[in-house]
Protein backbone atom coordinates (compact mmCIF):
# COMPACT_ATOMS: atom_id res chain seq x y z
CA UNK A 1 0.00 0.00 0.00
CA UNK A 2 1.86 3.91 -0.62
CA UNK A 3 0.70 6.30 0.92
CA UNK A 4 0.64 9.80 -1.13
CA UNK A 5 -0.82 13.05 0.37
CA UNK A 6 -3.39 12.71 3.21
CA UNK A 7 -4.48 9.14 1.59
CA UNK A 8 -3.67 5.69 1.90
CA UNK A 9 -3.88 4.21 -2.17
CA UNK A 10 -4.70 1.04 -2.66
CA UNK A 11 -5.40 -2.04 -5.74
CA UNK A 12 -8.95 -2.43 -5.75
CA UNK A 13 -10.53 -5.63 -7.12
CA UNK A 14 -13.75 -7.18 -6.18
CA UNK A 15 -17.21 -8.60 -7.91
CA UNK A 16 -15.75 -6.75 -11.19
CA UNK A 17 -14.81 -3.91 -9.66
CA UNK A 18 -10.82 -2.86 -10.62
CA UNK A 19 -9.07 0.02 -9.68
CA UNK A 20 -7.64 2.12 -7.27
CA UNK A 21 -9.24 3.24 -3.38
CA UNK A 22 -8.18 5.87 -2.00
CA UNK A 23 -8.59 5.76 1.61
CA UNK A 24 -8.03 9.67 3.68
CA UNK A 25 -6.15 8.96 6.44
CA UNK A 26 -8.88 11.98 8.18
CA UNK A 27 -11.75 10.08 7.08
CA UNK A 28 -15.18 11.34 6.70
CA UNK A 29 -18.20 9.58 6.09
CA UNK A 30 -19.08 10.54 1.91
CA UNK A 31 -17.60 8.31 -0.80
CA UNK A 32 -17.12 8.69 -4.56
CA UNK A 33 -16.88 6.76 -7.89
CA UNK A 34 -14.56 8.39 -9.80
CA UNK A 35 -14.02 6.91 -13.82
CA UNK A 36 -12.45 7.70 -17.18
CA UNK A 37 -13.05 8.69 -20.93
CA UNK A 38 -13.23 6.71 -23.81
CA UNK A 39 -9.49 6.75 -24.44
CA UNK A 40 -8.10 6.05 -20.74
CA UNK A 41 -8.11 4.15 -17.80
CA UNK A 42 -8.09 5.02 -13.90
CA UNK A 43 -4.53 5.15 -13.91
CA UNK A 44 -5.22 8.60 -16.02
CA UNK A 45 -3.31 11.78 -14.44
CA UNK A 46 -6.84 13.80 -14.29
CA UNK A 47 -8.08 10.79 -12.27
CA UNK A 48 -5.28 10.70 -10.04
CA UNK A 49 -5.05 14.44 -9.47
CA UNK A 50 -9.06 14.54 -8.64
CA UNK A 51 -8.63 11.54 -6.50
CA UNK A 52 -6.07 13.20 -4.19
CA UNK A 53 -7.70 16.18 -4.08
CA UNK A 54 -11.04 14.81 -3.08
CA UNK A 55 -9.69 12.33 -0.29
CA UNK A 56 -7.25 14.89 0.78
CA UNK A 57 -11.03 16.77 1.67
CA UNK A 58 -11.97 13.57 3.77
CA UNK A 59 -13.47 11.60 0.61
CA UNK A 60 -13.00 7.58 0.36
CA UNK A 61 -12.28 7.54 -3.33
CA UNK A 62 -12.46 4.69 -5.97
CA UNK A 63 -11.24 5.25 -8.71
CA UNK A 64 -12.19 2.64 -11.68
CA UNK A 65 -12.11 0.87 -14.87
CA UNK A 66 -15.22 0.59 -16.73
CA UNK A 67 -16.07 -2.92 -17.65
CA UNK A 68 -14.95 -2.09 -21.65
CA UNK A 69 -10.96 -1.04 -20.34
CA UNK A 70 -11.02 -4.18 -17.92
CA UNK A 71 -11.62 -6.64 -21.34
CA UNK A 72 -8.72 -4.90 -23.05
CA UNK A 73 -5.94 -2.27 -22.24
CA UNK A 74 -6.66 -0.12 -25.37
CA UNK A 75 -9.45 1.11 -28.05
CA UNK A 76 -12.49 3.33 -27.70
CA UNK A 77 -15.66 1.20 -26.20
CA UNK A 78 -18.64 -0.02 -28.34
CA UNK A 79 -21.84 2.18 -27.72
CA UNK A 80 -23.75 -1.47 -28.23
CA UNK A 81 -21.73 -2.34 -24.56
CA UNK A 82 -22.19 1.08 -23.10
CA UNK A 83 -25.19 -0.61 -20.66
CA UNK A 84 -22.59 -2.92 -19.19
CA UNK A 85 -20.56 -0.18 -18.27
CA UNK A 86 -23.05 1.33 -16.48
CA UNK A 87 -24.36 -1.78 -14.85
CA UNK A 88 -19.64 -1.62 -13.72
CA UNK A 89 -20.47 1.63 -12.70
CA UNK A 90 -23.61 0.51 -10.09
CA UNK A 91 -20.94 -2.36 -8.85
CA UNK A 92 -18.52 0.06 -7.78
CA UNK A 93 -21.05 2.14 -5.97
CA UNK A 94 -22.58 -1.17 -4.51
CA UNK A 95 -19.14 -2.19 -3.35
CA UNK A 96 -17.90 1.58 -1.88
CA UNK A 97 -21.29 1.84 0.03
CA UNK A 98 -19.86 -1.24 1.67
CA UNK A 99 -16.67 1.02 2.83
CA UNK A 100 -18.63 4.45 3.82
CA UNK A 101 -21.47 5.08 5.61
CA UNK A 102 -22.03 8.30 4.31
CA UNK A 103 -22.99 9.70 0.63
CA UNK A 104 -21.72 7.97 -2.24
CA UNK A 105 -21.10 10.46 -5.22
CA UNK A 106 -20.75 9.70 -9.38
CA UNK A 107 -18.10 11.33 -10.77
CA UNK A 108 -16.63 10.74 -14.35
CA UNK A 109 -14.26 12.14 -16.99
CA UNK A 110 -15.81 12.58 -20.86
CA UNK A 111 -17.67 9.19 -21.68
CA UNK A 112 -17.23 7.98 -17.91
CA UNK A 113 -19.26 11.17 -17.09
CA UNK A 114 -21.66 10.47 -19.69
CA UNK A 115 -22.01 6.99 -18.76
CA UNK A 116 -22.46 8.20 -14.79
CA UNK A 117 -24.81 10.69 -15.83
CA UNK A 118 -27.05 8.32 -17.83
CA UNK A 119 -27.01 5.50 -14.57
CA UNK A 120 -28.57 8.32 -12.64
CA UNK A 121 -31.20 9.10 -14.54
CA UNK A 122 -31.85 5.69 -15.24
CA UNK A 123 -31.55 5.19 -11.24
CA UNK A 124 -32.33 8.14 -9.42
CA UNK A 125 -31.91 7.09 -5.43
CA UNK A 126 -28.31 5.35 -6.46
CA UNK A 127 -25.92 8.43 -5.89
CA UNK A 128 -26.49 11.22 -3.94
CA UNK A 129 -24.72 13.83 -6.87
CA UNK A 130 -22.62 13.81 -9.87
CA UNK A 131 -19.32 15.50 -10.62
CA UNK A 132 -19.03 15.72 -14.63
CA UNK A 133 -15.66 15.94 -16.03
CA UNK A 134 -15.68 17.66 -19.66
CA UNK A 135 -19.08 16.11 -20.63
CA UNK A 136 -18.92 15.38 -24.16
CA UNK A 137 -22.11 17.52 -25.01
CA UNK A 138 -21.10 16.15 -29.05
CA UNK A 139 -18.63 15.19 -31.19
CA UNK A 140 -16.25 17.88 -31.99
CA UNK A 141 -17.30 19.58 -35.06
CA UNK A 142 -20.99 18.23 -35.09
CA UNK A 143 -22.91 20.39 -32.76
CA UNK A 144 -25.91 18.72 -33.57
CA UNK A 145 -25.49 15.15 -32.18
CA UNK A 146 -25.86 16.17 -29.23
CA UNK A 147 -26.01 13.88 -26.62
CA UNK A 148 -28.44 15.28 -23.62
CA UNK A 149 -31.34 12.59 -23.98
CA UNK A 150 -31.36 11.88 -20.81
CA UNK A 151 -31.09 15.58 -19.29
CA UNK A 152 -34.65 15.73 -18.71
CA UNK A 153 -34.78 12.59 -16.59
CA UNK A 154 -32.05 13.70 -15.14
CA UNK A 155 -33.12 14.03 -10.84
CA UNK A 156 -29.49 14.04 -9.36
CA UNK A 157 -27.46 16.80 -8.77
CA UNK A 158 -25.06 17.71 -10.69
CA UNK A 159 -21.37 19.69 -10.85
CA UNK A 160 -20.23 20.45 -14.05
CA UNK A 161 -16.58 21.11 -14.64
CA UNK A 162 -15.83 22.22 -18.13
CA UNK A 163 -13.09 24.23 -19.89
CA UNK A 164 -13.21 27.47 -22.21
CA UNK A 165 -11.74 25.54 -25.47
CA UNK A 166 -13.08 22.41 -25.36
CA UNK A 167 -14.19 20.47 -28.70
CA UNK A 168 -16.48 18.45 -27.43
CA UNK A 169 -18.84 21.75 -26.20
CA UNK A 170 -18.78 25.40 -25.68
CA UNK A 171 -19.34 26.59 -22.59
CA UNK A 172 -22.46 28.78 -24.42
CA UNK A 173 -23.70 25.32 -25.27
CA UNK A 174 -23.33 23.77 -22.20
CA UNK A 175 -24.94 26.27 -20.57
CA UNK A 176 -27.95 25.48 -23.00
CA UNK A 177 -28.27 21.92 -22.23
CA UNK A 178 -27.61 22.11 -18.69
CA UNK A 179 -31.08 24.15 -18.44
CA UNK A 180 -32.47 20.79 -19.28
CA UNK A 181 -31.81 19.55 -15.82
CA UNK A 182 -34.29 19.65 -13.41
CA UNK A 183 -32.05 19.23 -10.52
CA UNK A 184 -29.96 21.93 -9.22
CA UNK A 185 -26.76 22.18 -11.27
CA UNK A 186 -23.23 24.26 -10.74
CA UNK A 187 -21.20 24.54 -13.88
CA UNK A 188 -17.48 25.65 -13.12
CA UNK A 189 -15.15 26.52 -16.06
CA UNK A 190 -11.34 26.50 -16.59
CA UNK A 191 -10.49 29.04 -18.69
CA UNK A 192 -8.25 28.20 -21.63
CA UNK A 193 -8.41 24.02 -21.01
CA UNK A 194 -9.05 21.68 -23.28
CA UNK A 195 -10.75 18.43 -23.19
CA UNK A 196 -8.57 16.98 -20.92
CA UNK A 197 -8.60 19.53 -18.40
CA UNK A 198 -4.44 19.60 -18.46
CA UNK A 199 -2.53 22.32 -17.67
CA UNK A 200 -1.74 24.77 -14.47
CA UNK A 201 -4.98 26.56 -14.45
CA UNK A 202 -6.85 23.22 -13.30
CA UNK A 203 -6.76 23.61 -9.65
CA UNK A 204 -8.54 20.56 -8.04
CA UNK A 205 -8.54 21.65 -4.73
CA UNK A 206 -10.40 24.39 -5.38
CA UNK A 207 -13.03 23.05 -6.92
CA UNK A 208 -14.07 20.76 -3.88
CA UNK A 209 -13.94 24.00 -2.33
CA UNK A 210 -16.57 25.34 -4.99
CA UNK A 211 -18.24 22.56 -4.73
CA UNK A 212 -18.66 22.55 -1.22
CA UNK A 213 -19.74 26.17 -0.95
CA UNK A 214 -21.86 25.94 -3.45
CA UNK A 215 -23.64 23.19 -1.42
CA UNK A 216 -24.11 20.78 -4.18
CA UNK A 217 -22.70 17.50 -2.82
CA UNK A 218 -24.25 17.77 0.49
Amino acid sequence: MATELNSAIAPFEKEGVRGFLHTPIERGEGGMVLTHGASADSSSPLLVTVANAFSSAGFTVLRCDLPFRQRRPRGPPSPANAAGDRAGLKSAVVALRGLVRGDVFLAGHSYGGRQASMLAAEEPELSAGLLLLSYPLHPPGKPERLRTEHFRGLRTRAVFVHGTADPFGSIAELKQAIALIPAPTQLITIEGARHDLGGRRFDPSALVGAMSAGEVLR
